[in-house]
């Protein structure tokens, strides 16, 4: 089908199925990246009540992200290969249970296996590098990109909703009751994964195998950049959402300041997700990620050079919320784009590893760094560098389909 023949398509408006999807995938994206945001709400409760100390929340926190990133493949294989139906309900019960098992970790491999790895592996499942390329499936293409800016939004407003209402939980049952509410939360999102079952059909890309589509992609510069651009999008987020509430606490100010902090990133970025999926159904999207970034580099700026007082935080994190998730429509809107639909959850995982280093680097050196100093201001220089980097690999990009790119080097 063309793509002219595409945008006759009703819009999202007329299409039943389109809206379903779009709802239900939402639904359980807000759910996983709200709970995920929760987690530095954990730090002190947890670490005062087992004796454990900042860098052992680091460490999960990171190798959490490392086992999403690498599942990430796993899970976007398995949606290609089998269905999505059957990876993401898989997924929803390897997080419900890793949230009941940090509830009942006593010692830190225990938490580092549920927090770390049975957490990583469900997230890997229920977030973007699968739930986007299902959405995307299902849109017409003058509507996908707006589409799956209203999924990553979700993320951002789970962001918003579930972290106050996780310090809620914590202040009302307890961490250990918090834990078990969101457990059972997860586990009931189980009977939507009916609605989103089904796998990419041959009309979805071209007549290649997975491992054919894979190689053609890692010989393919611009994947690389995307990867690249990705893992500085991880670096940035990882860090905020874990480090932020502590370095509040640590320059004077109360924890509610930074639990507020990142709700009010996830609220900025309902509407900065939004209409980076919005313009990137006009725009090029590769210029779009390159401003994105580099205007990251302005708000990392302002929280290192500014005193800290709660109104430069919050100033800090309406900036940063902008611009926090809007990288997801846009880079994986681009691997379809680009690559094709047929295994564009397979890639999208592969390009999320990028996103998941970054994140893994970010929690990491937050901890150390600030555990050897005392201060985390080596990590927002790192960060600043980091954000004009990403924008530079941003510019290489060619945005044409790949099999059109190889017939203009034949012509």
């Amino acid at each position: 089908m063309t793509q002219h023949a595409e945008e006759r398509n009703p819009g999202l408006l007329d299409n039943p199925l389109a809206l379903r999807t779009i709802v239900l995938g939402t639904l359980i994206v807000l759910l996983a990246m709200g709970t995920r945001a929760t987690i530095g709400l954990f730090v002190q409760p947890v670490g005062l009540d087992r004796g454990w100390e900042r860098e052992v929340f680091s460490m999960a926190f990171a190798l959490q992200n490392l086992v999403w990133g690498f599942g990430a493949i796993g899970a976007g294989m398995m949606a290609d290969r089998f269905g999505s139906g059957r990876t993401i309900a898989l997924c929803v019960a390897f997080y419900a249970v890793g949230l009941l098992g940090t509830r009942f970790s006593s010692t830190e491999l225990e938490f580092y296996l549920s927090a770390g790895v049975l957490i990583g592996l469900g997230q890997a499942g229920t977030t973007f590098a699968v739930i986007l390329p299902v959405i995307a499936r299902t849109v017409p293409l003058s509507s996908r990109s707006t589409a799956m800016g209203i999924a990553s939004a979700g993320g951002s407003l789970g962001q918003f909703l579930v972290v106050p209402t996780g310090q809620l939980l914590i202040d009302s049952l307890d961490w250990t009751g918090a834990y078990l509410v969101l457990s059972m939360v997860l586990a009931a999102t189980l009977p939507l994964v009916w609605f989103l079952r089904g796998k990419p059909g041959e009309s979805a890309g071209p007549q290649q195998s997975m491992f054919s589509a894979i190689g053609q992609a890692l010989k393919h510069p611009t994947f690389h950049f995307l990867f690249w651009g990705y893992f500085v999008c991880g670096f940035h987020t990882a860090f905020i959402t874990l480090h932020l509430p502590a370095f509040v606490v640590d320059n004077g100010l109360n924890a509610s300041t930074g639990a507020f902090a990142i709700g009010l990133i996830g609220l900025f970025n309902v509407f900065g997700s939004f209409m980076a999926g919005k313009l990137g159904g006009t725009h090029s999207k590769k210029n779009l990620l390159a401003g994105l970034y580099a205007l990251r580099a302005v708000g990392l700026t302002w929280i290192l050079a500014m005193p800290t007082s709660p109104w430069v935080v919050y100033v800090f994190a309406g900036w940063m919320g902008v611009f926090w998730l809007g990288t997801v429509p846009l880079t994986l809107g681009l691997i379809g784009q680009i690559y094709g639909l047929r295994f564009a959850a397979t890639l999208s995982g592969m390009v999320f590893l990028g996103h998941q280093l970054g994140s893994f680097t970010g929690v990491w050196l937050g901890g150390r760094v600030q555990a050897v100093t005392g201060s985390y201001d080596l990590v927002w220089w790192l960060g600043i560098l980091l954000s004009l980097m990403a924008a530079a690999l941003c510019l290489p990009v060619r945005e044409t389909p790949i099999n059109a790119q190889q017939l203009a080097k034949v012509a």
